[in-house]
């Protein structure tokens, strides 16, 4: 009989640590896809100031060449302003992914940590059991 009682509580034990790393599992990868879908909105909205931004810029040079008629001024200035934006939307979008990553990276870390740790006082919690019959 105590041995059906062991082997049933380690059975038990076995099924908890089995789900708690499943739960830990499916909240790193919600998190990263929480994270995923946060640096596409922000590329998006990126993108999206940039046209904008892009829009002015070409609307201000047109009204320029119109009224001064300096076309060799505005050309310099109209690819001064483009390199400028776009140099700008690079390093917006390195910065935003690689903080994204980092985050990733820090948030599966510390579920693997979590899981690892679980799992050891589960094992150590079985080995008391089957130590004490």
């Amino acid at each position: 009989m105590a041995m059906v009682v062991v082997v049933v509580v380690v059975v038990v034990i076995v099924v908890v640590v089995v789900v708690v790393v499943i739960v830990v599992v499916l909240i790193v990868v919600v998190e990263v896809v929480v994270v995923v879908a946060a640096v596409v909105v922000v590329v998006v909205v990126v993108v999206v100031v940039v046209v904008v931004v892009v829009v002015v810029v070409v609307v201000v040079v047109v009204v320029i060449v119109v009224v001064v008629e300096v076309v060799v001024v505005v050309v310099v200035v109209e690819v001064v302003v483009v390199v400028v934006v776009v140099v700008v939307v690079v390093v917006v979008v390195v910065v935003v992914v690689v903080a994204a990553v980092a985050e990733a990276v820090a948030v599966a870390t510390a579920a693997a940590v979590a899981a690892a740790v679980t799992a050891a006082v589960a094992v150590t919690a079985a080995a008391a059991v089957i130590e004490q019959l």
